[in-house]
């Protein structure tokens, strides 16, 4: 079997030397070599022409977002940023230029607390490179609303549905790989407050998902925040769940609120979108949309179901634009799935959908 050809780019020679040991420990893997900065990053891919590469973005010379621009978009090459947790706002900067996904370096200096994303690593290196390579896209820049496609009401079941004011209270969107770009587009499509909540099950390590809410916020019309334990589930508002928990919603004194719980030994992937949309489906039952983006993995396969049997809406992102094909398609190979369609088209969908246009 070939093995997958790995690029190491960072400046710290700890850094490169703890990466490169724990991908050689997968026999799948060949570290082909390593760079300081990002001008040599690109001469090494020139020279070495690897399978993907990992880059750190604070480096002298060249720093990883320009080289990440170049390797994106003109080597089409995988990227998986390895940063510090104090660089959050950074690392979302370089998702949305095109990296596949993210790795949280526990300590911004040289320590053998280095050693810890081990699991992390090799479990997202081995995803990535098992991914055909027409499965993995760059983003369609999201247009208006007026510029999408006519809606077909034909898919929601005919008129009758149609006529209902207002018929939805929550959606719940889950997504993984590809997804804070994903969803900064769909919460920037929404031109005003409309009257529904939002919950989302981003996979994320904890510390990440308050800086990823902040940055959501600046760019829609919703509040968005990063969910605690009590807070109310509000029209208006959109609630990230905290890396590294899952969040379940309950009827308290007639409200609904969030509870921000650990995650199980069962629970594959954190925070975890079966979890979320389980607890959902048993409040709102039929009043409410769940939308799986991309994404590797299965989570939300299992919670459509539960969506589906208490006559909630489902949506899929398509093949077309997801950056990664998994949760999406194995959302759809449930035969739950309403609607398929492209990450430009999931805004108007919910919109439709709700009957707020």
């Amino acid at each position: 079997m070939k093995k997958v050809r790995v690029l190491v780019v960072d400046d710290s020679a700890f850094s490169r030397r703890s990466i490169s040991k724990m991908l050689e420990e997968m026999s799948e893997i060949e570290v082909v070599g390593y760079a300081t900065n990002g001008e040599e990053g690109i001469q090494k891919v020139i020279a070495l022409k690897p399978d993907l590469v990992t880059v750190d973005l604070e480096m002298p010379k060249m720093d990883g977002f320009t080289l990440l621009r170049i390797l994106t978009t003109r080597f089409s090459m995988p990227v998986i940023v390895i940063s510090a947790l104090s660089g959050a706002d950074k690392v979302f900067k370089a998702l949305e230029l095109g990296a596949l996904d993210f790795i949280a370096k526990p300590s911004s200096t040289a320590s053998i607390e280095l050693l810890q994303i081990q699991g992390d690593l090799q479990q997202k290196v081995l995803q990535i490179v098992n991914l055909k390579k027409n499965s993995v896209r760059r983003r369609y820049p999201h247009p208006s609303l007026e510029q999408t496609e006519q809606h077909e009401s034909a898919h929601y079941g005919g008129d009758n549905v149609r006529l209902l004011q207002h018929p939805i209270d929550i959606v719940a969107i889950g997504a993984s790989t590809g997804g804070p770009p994903a969803l900064q587009n769909i919460f920037s499509s929404f031109e005003k407050k409309y009257p529904f909540a939002v919950v989302v099950s981003q996979h994320m390590p904890a510390g990440f998902t308050r800086a990823f809410a902040e940055r959501l916020n600046r760019s829609s019309q919703f509040e968005v925040k990063e969910a605690e334990d009590g807070d109310h589930v509000l029209h208006g508002k959109i609630l990230i769940a905290p890396g590294g928990f899952n969040l379940v919603l309950e009827v308290n004194a007639g409200q609904v609120v969030v509870r921000i719980v650990s995650p199980t030994q069962a629970d594959r992937y954190v925070p975890s979108v079966d979890v979320m949309l389980e607890s959902c489906a048993s409040i709102y039952r039929k009043r409410m949309i769940a939308v799986i983006l991309t994404g590797m993995g299965n989570d939300g396969s299992k919670g459509v179901r539960s969506v589906k049997e208490q006559g909630g809406y489902i949506i899929a992102e398509s093949d077309q634009t997801a950056v990664v094909y998994g949760m999406p398609r194995e959302a759809v190979a449930t035969g739950l799935v309403d609607r398929v369609v492209p990450l430009q088209r999931v805004a108007r969908e919910i919109l439709l959908k709700g009957s707020f246009v």
